[in-house]
């Protein structure tokens, strides 16, 4: 089966071996390039018409169901409607930053699947630190989104993108912090050491990590503008927030891009918490190491789907106060249950066992967690008075 596992670069190698030796660098990014957009372009355009689907199923209704055998072909159809649509821009606007915004949030996102290791020696660039740069290029997106909104001249632009870039910026901090326990214990930035540490024990299999899991997913979805966190583009507070002024195709490089943060942060999600590209069991490691991923991968986005049919749209107060609240304080705690699970190993017998560390580190998040909660939820022991207009 290793034929089968590595069957993806051995293609790539034997591509690569056809040209001149002057040209196999450059033929050789030009293959990996094309196989990431290709790969995760057929995600986006697979995501959409399957959201809408389960979507309707869940919510009792049909979803697309009119192009093609069982409205399949819906992506294409929506993909000719936003070329064919006219590109309208406002005459007050700043036309240059408008047209370039959407490039600005599209183009970095697919520079940070360059650092992902999508199965065994399948990662296109190797970088020493890796989740530095993800984070470093997964930051242009605030750029862009202000971008939209101040080139628009618009106030329901202005107010999305304000929105936008609060929401980003709050749970990017919970989103970093729940990444750094995974990065102590590994001793490497390198995302292929990530997913070499974890050939025992995935890390969502301790106490830190599964809470840690849990912040990174909530966090997560908070940065892709998912439900209930897609404020940015409340309709029935501000039309369609930064994107009030966008139509046709460059309306539709925004929708993308949106779709491929999430990919990209739930592929960092696999590969930082579920063990990457690793066999749940070592009598599977004859899967393939790349549909392991691919499993995981489509577990997270349906999970992300299923999170938009169940819960309703938080207001911004109760978005921000989760964040500054709640997700980052309890990432702190979470650095010390790490730091405690660590140098649990080195106590008494008594205290060293994996039950016991498994205990102590589960009161460390655990009291917090519970006083954190009823601090967000306001509850107090007084009595609540509640006084009514006569």
């Amino acid at each position: 089966m290793n034929s089968l596992d590595q069957i993806f670069v051995t293609l790539d190698h034997r591509l690569v071996a056809l040209v001149p030796a002057a040209l196999q660098p450059l033929v050789a990014m030009a293959i990996i390039i094309a196989a990431i957009m290709a790969v995760f372009g057929t995600c986006f355009a697979v995501t959409t018409i399957f959201e809408r689907k389960i979507l309707g199923r869940m919510q009792n209704r049909y979803g697309p169901n009119r192009v093609g055998p069982f409205g399949l072909l819906q992506p294409m159809a929506d993909g000719v409607k936003m070329l064919t649509k006219e590109d309208i821009v406002p005459t007050s606007a700043d036309k240059v930053v408008h047209f370039l915004a959407p490039l600005v949030l599209t183009v970095p996102i697919w520079l940070a699947f360059s650092v992902l290791p999508f199965g065994r020696n399948m990662t296109a660039i190797e970088l020493d630190a890796g989740v530095l740069f993800f984070f470093a290029i997964g930051s242009a997106s605030e750029l862009a989104v202000f971008m939209a909104g101040w080139s628009s001249q618009n106030k329901y632009s202005l107010i999305g993108a304000m929105r936008g870039i609060a929401q980003m910026v709050s749970y990017e901090v919970p989103l970093v912090l729940a990444t750094v326990p995974v990065l102590m214990l590994t001793g490497s930035l390198s995302l292929v050491d990530v997913v070499s540490a974890q050939s025992g024990r995935w890390n969502v299999f301790t106490p830190w990590g599964l809470a840690g899991f849990g912040l990174f997913m909530i966090a997560a979805t908070a940065e892709s503008n998912r439900s209930p966190f897609d404020l940015p583009e409340g309709e029935s507070e501000i039309i369609a927030g930064y994107l009030t002024e966008y139509s046709g195709f460059k309306y539709a490089l925004f929708f993308l891009g949106e779709y491929l943060g999430l990919f990209a942060v739930t592929g960092l999600a696999v590969t930082l918490f579920l063990g990457g590209w690793q066999a749940p069991l070592k009598v599977l490691q004859w899967v393939p190491s790349w549909l392991w991923f691919a499993a995981k991968f489509g577990t997270l986005i349906f999970g992300f789907i299923w999170v938009r049919a169940t819960l309703p749209r938080l207001r911004l107060d109760q978005l921000l106060s989760l964040a500054w609240k709640f997700l980052i304080p309890l990432a702190l705690v979470n650095l010390l249950a790490a730091a405690v699970w660590y140098w649990s190993r080195q106590w008494s017998p008594a205290f060293s066992s994996l039950e016991a560390r498994w205990l102590i580190c589960a009161a460390i998040i655990g009291f917090p967690y519970f006083w954190l909660g009823r601090g967000l939820n306001g509850v107090s022991a007084e009595k609540r008075q509640y006084t009514y207009a006569e």
